[in-house]
């Protein structure tokens, strides 16, 4: 598809165009296939919900850098504060010396997550990092060895956090042995719940697992941690259940276990609360944060209780790269934007409007099994039986590519890849979000008739 204009995107070429094309070529030929590419567009800018490409043809961005972009592309004050700090210092290593907005950053960090205790931070670089982090902390903190956490959920792709991770065809084949003490237990993914049960009678059976894997599995004597995120991310954007959260936060009470709740992908406004885990009546004890903290630079962070974080021995913390200087000054201006946007209560009049829109698409779009999240962490589950629930993974992946053709950038995800999730910047103003529902019905519609 061609010349393709509406308010926002401009399509002038097929997708990917000639000069994207070549740039792809060499990517094939320098980069190998396991790091996968889920549209065929080669960037030149981007601003706002904006991406242009080389070719001169410009998207609308559903995808924000995997929910990297809350403060959408190249936010103003975040460029301005990157540049400052590239001219005074990019680097000095924080095991090596100290900079003001490390510190700064850290002290942001403590006052602004939730819980009303003392808290430390410790900044470092990706997710995965983080995790690493939070688990060793829990460990070292209880003298305890073993982690639960859940099927459908992703916590990384280094070794530990793989091991967390579900989906074993795409992120662990042919990665193991894995690491021990890992005790993965079901999730209650209400959508594919037996019929005969409702809501509540299968939260009460998955709370009844979770109890009785304490005593078949593994004593919570010798387990350090509960990790869990509100909604799961690479799972298809399941939301935890407010009373299985708040089971699980009890018995980490009762029990002297860590609860490491990751935000990853849900901090930062997205879900309509500037952290997810407000959604509930729960504290984190380790709060893990990374993404749209850094608005596109590296950056992640592990928050939690001041006696848990400072059981960790001198030099158990570290790398080269955490605390790097510019990616503090990203982070501190980051946060300080999305504050005054107010980015939360955009999230929740995003999400409002994705939600009729859905809604409305589902009345004849039998395709769509579930809407579902928080905020405007949306998903649309798709299926090709109503009956069966049975995923429809071929067509999500043909949505997706004849979005692409008509200007729109969206991913998947889910446990079965047949689950379109929205992570658009949640600067994004409400004409170019309709115009992207628009181009998403028009591609559903072409796809599945």
């Amino acid at each position: 598809m061609t010349n393709v204009t509406t308010h926002a995107i401009q399509i002038k070429t097929s997708i990917p165009g000639p000069k994207s094309k070549a740039i792809l070529d060499r990517r094939s030929a320098a980069i190998p296939k396991g790091l996968s590419l889920s549209t065929p567009v080669v960037v030149d800018h981007a601003h706002g919900a904006l991406v242009t490409d080389i070719d001169g043809n410009t998207f609308l961005d559903f995808a924000g850098g995997i929910g990297v972009l809350a403060a959408g592309h190249t936010p103003a004050p975040v460029v301005e504060a990157i540049k400052w700090q590239a001219e005074h210092l990019l680097h000095i290593c924080a095991m090596v010396a100290t900079t003001e907005n490390f510190v700064e950053l850290a002290e942001k960090l403590n006052a602004i997550t939730p819980g009303n205790f003392a808290k430390k931070t410790v900044i470092s670089n990706t997710g995965a990092e983080a995790i690493e982090n939070a688990v060793r902390t829990a460990r070292e903190a209880t003298g305890r060895p073993a982690v639960i956490c859940f099927e459908g959920a992703y916590h990384g792709r280094s070794l530990l956090t793989a091991t967390l991770t579900s989906k074993y065809d795409t992120y662990k084949k042919n990665y193991g042995p894995f690491a021990p003490d890992v005790y993965k237990l079901p999730f209650p993914y209400l959508y594919r719940k037996p019929d005969y049960l409702t809501d509540d009678q299968f939260i009460d059976m998955q709370i009844a697992a979770f109890d009785h894997a304490l005593t078949a599995q593994v004593d919570p004597s010798a387990v350090a941690a509960v990790i869990v995120e509100p909604v799961q991310g690479e799972g298809g954007f399941i939301p935890t259940p407010a009373r299985y959260m708040e089971h699980l936060a009890l018995r980490c009470k009762q029990h002297g276990m860590v609860l490491i709740i990751d935000e990853v992908q849900t901090g930062f406004g997205r879900t309509g609360k500037m952290f997810a885990i407000e959604h509930y009546n729960v504290e984190a004890d380790i709060l893990v944060t990374a993404k749209s903290l850094g608005a596109g630079l590296p950056i992640s962070a592990i928050t939690g209780r001041a006696e848990l974080m400072e059981a960790v021995h001198v030099g158990g913390f570290g790398g080269t790269y955490g605390g790097n200087p510019v990616a503090c000054a990203a982070a501190l201006q980051s946060l300080d934007y999305m504050q005054k946007e107010d980015v939360a209560a955009r999230a929740r009049h995003l999400g409002d409007l994705m939600r009729a829109e859905f809604t409305r698409w589902q009345a004849d779009m039998p395709i769509i099994g579930d809407v579902r999240g928080l905020g405007s962490m949306l998903a649309l589950e798709l299926i090709d039986d109503a009956a069966t629930k049975h995923p429809a993974k071929s067509q999500t992946n043909a949505i997706i590519d004849a979005a692409a053709q008509r200007g729109l950038i969206l991913l998947k995800a889910g446990l079965f890849g047949n689950c379109l999730r929205f992570l658009m910047p949640l600067t994004i103003p409400e004409e170019q979000l309709m115009e992207g529902l628009a181009v998403l019905e028009a591609s559903m519609r072409a796809v599945v008739g």
